[in-house]
């Protein structure tokens, strides 16, 4: 074979994905080489300065892993990370300040919802049993494929049966998070939040037999932007993670990308560099296995290539759409910071999504982004989007902007088809149309 680095494992991508799998198959003693295309590894959960005395942070800025069983596997606190769950009751009980954006000024959630959303939360319970419920959705191993799934063995069932019984029916696995919504809630601008904030962190609220998932992802998002229980944060626990990675004998590589997958007799044995990488051999084998954390249409159509698939994978793969949207963030430097209107003054630290008025702005929204696959068909003043600003992340002590006579909004956020699957091509988001569009 040709010469060159070898591996037992080669990851391609050094972003948390990539990097955590990179962690825990060193752990478990294996030869493992992360290439990362980039400057520096993180991906998404990287902040950066863009220019100097301006300091942003990404989406990903939330830790959605604290409830993660990894800070046991790998023992993170070893490597700088660390967890308060002390911290559990003030960030449940931080969502009773919800205030919600609508087109006609702030509502207020009503404390008989926010008792509903804290019962299915697990935070009522004697004791809270949120980490529990929290794992039992995200990080159990599925069933084998032989094992049929049914009320009585879907791992967080078997949490609310045990410990909230009288939440536990069969038709959980049924409903959307709008039906569960419907039947634990009242507030409809509480509801299009809970709704709006699940599909921005993965899991729709229209999609049916999701309701748990769905509402999960919410009670992850509300625990960990908040920034009460991790200590870090995300940057900090990539850091912990990458240093967990090289303690085991991981190789990170980065300004490595990957030009080819090398395929021999159907089976991935290592990759090939492009000519401008960091790296002096331009080959890297793998004696296990090749595994990218990279986009599945990168992989599978440009770096494997179609010659090495079958055609009816090659199709499959090319007709993907992707259902959860992406998220087209922005980050605006300003002369002076920005106001809230004197009718969205309550909602300043609180108030995150607008407009919140009700389901059918949901549902418009996501006919634009689903549906038509395209930029948005309804008026300006009806399109969702999420303030995820300064003041709700970062603490006052914490400059995001050091540049005289200037302030920073970080970040706008709005739901979009992904770039690749806009009807009109990728070309088609560009900030100079969005500027036309909302005419900012």
């Amino acid at each position: 074979m040709s010469t060159g680095e070898r591996y037992d494992v080669v990851i391609i991508g050094a972003g948390h994905n990539g990097t955590t799998l990179a962690a825990y198959l060193a752990r478990c003693g294996l030869s493992v080489c992360l290439l990362e295309e980039r400057p520096e590894a993180g991906g998404a959960q990287e902040n950066c300065d863009p220019i100097a005395g301006v300091h942003t942070s990404p989406h990903a800025v939330a830790l959605y892993g604290g409830p993660a069983p990894g800070w046991e596997q790998l023992e993170l606190w070893r490597y700088g990370a660390r967890m308060d769950w002390r911290a559990l009751k003030e960030a449940g009980t931080g969502v009773l300040s919800l205030v919600h954006m609508t087109t006609e000024g702030c509502v207020r959630t009503p404390d008989s919802d926010l008792m509903a959303y804290g019962k299915l939360a697990g935070m009522m319970g004697s004791p809270p049993f949120t980490k529990d419920l929290l794992r039992a959705v995200f990080w159990c191993p599925p069933h084998p494929p032989e094992v049929e799934l049914t009320a009585e063995n879907i791992p967080f069932m078997q949490v609310y049966k045990q410990r909230q019984p009288d939440v536990w029916t069969k038709e959980l696995l049924e409903w959307s998070t709008w039906d569960l919504m419907d039947e634990y809630l009242e507030c409809e601008a509480f509801k299009t939040f809970i709704a709006m904030a699940a599909w921005y962190s993965g899991a729709a609220g229209h999609f049916e037999g999701m309701a748990i998932p769905a509402f999960a992802s919410v009670v992850l998002a509300i625990l960990y932007t908040v920034g009460t229980v991790p200590m870090g944060g995300i940057h900090g626990y990539f850091h912990a993670i990458m240093r967990c990675a090289l303690a085991h004998g991981a190789v990170i590589r980065t300004c490595c990308p990957v030009d080819e997958i090398i395929i021999r007799n159907g089976r991935a044995v290592g990759v090939r560099l492009r000519d401008n990488a960091a790296c002096g051999e331009k080959k890297v084998w793998a004696d296990k296995a090749v595994i990218s954390a990279a986009d599945i249409k990168q992989t599978f159509l440009r770096m494997i290539g179609p010659q090495h698939l079958d055609p009816g994978l090659r199709k499959r793969i090319d007709d993907l759409s992707l259902k959860g949207g992406s998220i087209y963030v922005n980050h605006f430097l300003l002369r002076e910071p920005l106001r809230h209107r004197p009718k969205y003054k309550e909602a300043e630290l609180s108030g995150m999504y607008y407009p919140m008025d009700s389901r059918e702005i949901y549902y418009d929204h996501v006919m634009d982004v689903l549906g038509r696959q395209g930029n948005p068909t309804v008026p300006p003043e009806r399109v969702p989007w999420l303030r995820a600003g300064s003041a709700l992340i970062f603490s006052p002590f914490h400059r995001q902007t050091t540049r005289p006579n200037t302030a920073l909004e970080c970040s706008l956020e709005v739901y979009v088809p992904p770039p690749e699957y806009h009807v009109a091509g990728p070309d088609a988001i560009t900030m100079e149309k969005i500027k036309e569009k909302f005419k900012l």
